[in-house]
């Protein structure tokens, strides 16, 4: 796939992600002519999710948790990308929101990762290919 000028723009910033999010990793990432495909992986040692300690829902439910938040993270992203295009004046226009999905084994990483990687090639019949 060749990119386009903010094709470029899209893949650079994506791969700036760990330099702005501590605790976050990049898997595996495609950009698509009309949109992106990618896995952060998140791995804060004091997350209960990762230690196996039980959640209290009565105290984490409306802690502010920072910026390691997935919604952040992704508008951050959004935001950067936009602002790079704008400032080159090259059109762009991202959706409101974003789909995520949280990967909860291997198995189902293994899925996703293979479609990520798959999905340029199955470009033709790709549900957002207009």
């Amino acid at each position: 796939m060749v990119f386009s000028s903010l094709g470029v723009i899209v893949d650079i910033l994506w791969h700036e992600i760990p330099n702005h999010s501590k605790f976050v990793s990049l898997g595996e990432f495609v950009v698509m002519p009309n949109h992106i495909h990618g896995i952060l992986l998140i791995d804060k040692p004091d997350n209960p999710v990762n230690t196996g300690q039980p959640i209290s829902p009565g105290k984490t439910r409306f802690q502010n948790i920072g910026k390691n938040t997935i919604s952040s993270i992704v508008g951050s992203y959004k935001s950067a990308v936009t602002r790079h295009a704008n400032r080159l004046e090259i059109e762009n226009g991202w959706q409101a929101g974003f789909h995520d999905h949280i990967i909860r084994n291997h198995a189902e990483y293994n899925r996703i990762e293979n479609y990520i990687i798959k999905n340029p090639q199955n470009w033709r019949g790709d549900k957002f290919n207009n």
